[in-house]
């Protein structure tokens, strides 16, 4: 078995395959002409080897780590010139391999393939080992990335990124602070087995596994890798060190207790820096099926995790003084201003959505709320222009674009696209949000909304009420789809009930209310809903664009046509 000491630099695509999915030949075409053209040339230059090609994927060979990073440096800035399609991550360590044929394998490989995707697009990391040896001998500048644990390497790793256009200063110290995530960094800890059977590890371990690969699926947090968390199973670790080591923000653990035939799973949310619990729940539940009741609960807990960890940082958002928010924060106020009814929210959402575009025009979910408030306005009485739809569709294709495997733009994008009578489009969207996440409450309202608006509302209920079912704290704006779905179904008192429930209802959910009431001949029930309506609505406001714009909602004519009666009975429309 041949070893030997060698720089390995691994580089991937970014976005591979969203461009496949976009063009697959025009990708291919690009991809091919990128290496023959520049990066193999490259290489040659620099007295490299290039060991495999992986799809997308590149792994190099060099005997010596600075001519490995003048290489990689001379990528990336020939690429960014070239300003095309294809850009590369890199990274890049220097260790001792093994070498089989024309192969090679070890730790040194794995280092710096697992580091590579924490390169910046058009980017460049080095392990610590690489930038020891490359430090005083090239004309480029390093930043700190911190220290970082990878999947199946035992230590943790100190990365360093090029600085790529700052090459005449040297001095890290003078460099800006390396860039952070804005993503909330959570950490999930092995839950503790309180059983006194020790066999119950294996579900304990399954429950805190799963909870991770789900909470993975939200790409609007940062999670910890198993094998990082998983390390201080068994010690008495305080939260705060594990948050400091882990460079997380929360820590999620819990616990597992089984007596007879019930078994107890509790779960809090804690904060790591002071340790204080943000939020907690018990579950308890007959031991019938264990896998079964493992999906049950890892369900439940990554449902309703996310969203009272979202609630609670828009929360302090708002209490933030500064104007000069991250295009996240303001993002997360705008979402969750959204659920709110009152007068000039919008505005105030529209305004930080702007500025979330403003300071990141790369931001997908940005444009995707955009792009819903737009096609929302329709309903409101105070559209954004003549037609909103107009907009909203360049707002979720620009979504769509920069985000196309985000499980949030493909839900924003199935209501977006049912506000404009694309009812194919709304149905793919909506399937593919819930493909990409199936525990995200977004993707599973809108995927039921619009099954019953397609022509099932029966199936419709079934899908909005598993979907509330898992989020007891839902606003009240969630249950207004499953309100609707009742009017179609001609369940006009549980409609009712469901309306009568907002404190603060917007304006067309009279209109709603009085239609249920005129369907029942409940006159003076649906005169009074009628009376606020036009009291409240604005001056001048068309209602037959309204209603033309909710029927437009309906896949088939005799749903529209049963919306429309509904406002006719009401006189409300002639």
């Amino acid at each position: 078995m041949e070893r030997r000491l060698c720089a390995i630099l691994a580089a991937d695509v970014v976005g591979y395959s969203k461009l496949m999915g976009e063009d697959e030949e025009a990708t291919l075409t690009h991809l091919k002409a990128h290496r023959s053209e520049l990066f193999e040339p490259c290489v040659v230059e620099h007295s490299g080897r290039i060991i495999k090609l992986m799809g997308d994927g590149t792994l190099v060979e060099f005997s010596s780590v600075v001519e490995a990073v003048k290489c990689a440096v001379a990528i990336q800035s020939a690429q960014a010139i070239a300003d095309g399609p294809i850009r590369l991550r890199i990274g890049i360590n220097l260790g001792d391999i093994i070498v089989e044929g024309d192969d090679i394998y070890g730790d040194g490989v794995n280092i710096a393939a697992r580091i590579e995707p924490l390169a910046d697009p058009g980017g460049i990391v080095l392990s610590a080992f690489a930038y020891q040896q490359v430090e005083r001998k090239v004309d480029f500048a390093f930043e700190d990335a911190g220290e970082h644990r990878l999947k199946n390497i035992d230590s943790p790793i100190q990365v360093y990124r090029v600085a790529l256009d700052t090459g005449e200063n040297r001095q890290t110290e003078e460099l800006e602070a390396p860039v952070q995530t804005n993503r909330p960094s959570i950490a999930v800890l092995a839950f503790d087995n309180m059983s006194d059977d020790p066999e119950q590890e294996y579900f304990s371990d399954g429950i805190s596994e799963d909870i991770i690969t789900e909470l993975s699926r939200f790409q609007d947090l940062f999670v910890i890798a198993r094998n990082s968390s998983f390390s201080y199973k068994g010690t008495s670790t305080k939260v705060q060190e594990i948050g400091e080591n882990l460079g997380v923000e929360y820590v999620v653990e819990g616990s597992v207790r089984k007596a007879g035939n019930r078994i107890r799973v509790t779960v809090q949310l804690v904060e790591a820096a002071t340790g204080n619990h943000i939020w907690a729940e018990r579950y308890d539940r007959e031991l019938e099926d264990i896998f079964d009741l493992q999906d049950e609960i890892t369900q439940a807990i990554v449902t309703m995790l996310p969203f009272r960890l979202r609630t609670m940082l828009a929360e302090n958002v708002r209490t933030k003084r500064s104007d000069n928010l991250t295009a996240v924060d303001c993002f997360m106020r705008a979402r969750w201003l959204g659920h709110k009814t009152a007068e000039g929210v919008r505005d105030e959402v529209l305004d930080l959505l702007s500025r979330a575009i403003a300071i990141d025009p790369d931001y997908a979910p940005a444009y995707a709320l955009m792009a819903d408030l737009h096609a929302y306005s329709v309903y409101t009485f105070s559209p954004l222009g003549d037609d909103p739809t107009i907009a909203a569709r360049q707002y979720i294709e620009q979504a769509l674009k920069l985000g196309g495997d985000d499980h949030y733009v493909h839900a924003k994008a199935a209501h977006v696209y049912l506000s404009c009578g694309l009812h194919d489009h709304a149905q793919t969207h909506a399937e593919r949000a819930v493909a990409l996440n199936p525990n995200e409450i977004e993707g599973l309202l809108v995927r039921g909304f619009v099954t019953s608006y397609t022509g099932d509302p029966g199936q419709g209920v079934i899908l909005l009420k598993q979907a509330l079912d898992h989020n007891p704290l839902a606003p009240d704006s969630d249950y207004e789809m499953l309100a609707e779905t009742y009017y179609l179904l001609g369940e006009y008192d549980g409609a009712i009930k469901l309306y009568q429930r907002w404190r603060d209802p917007p304006i067309h959910m009279y209109t709603h209310l009085a239609a249920c009431h005129a369907q029942l001949g409940q006159l003076e029930a649906m005169r009074h809903a009628a009376t606020i309506f036009n009291k409240r609505r604005p001056e001048g406001s068309d209602f037959s664009f309204y209603a033309s714009a909710h029927a437009r909602l309906c896949k088939q004519p005799v749903q529209a046509d049963h919306w429309l009666d509904g406002y006719r009975k009401a006189g409300l429309i002639d």
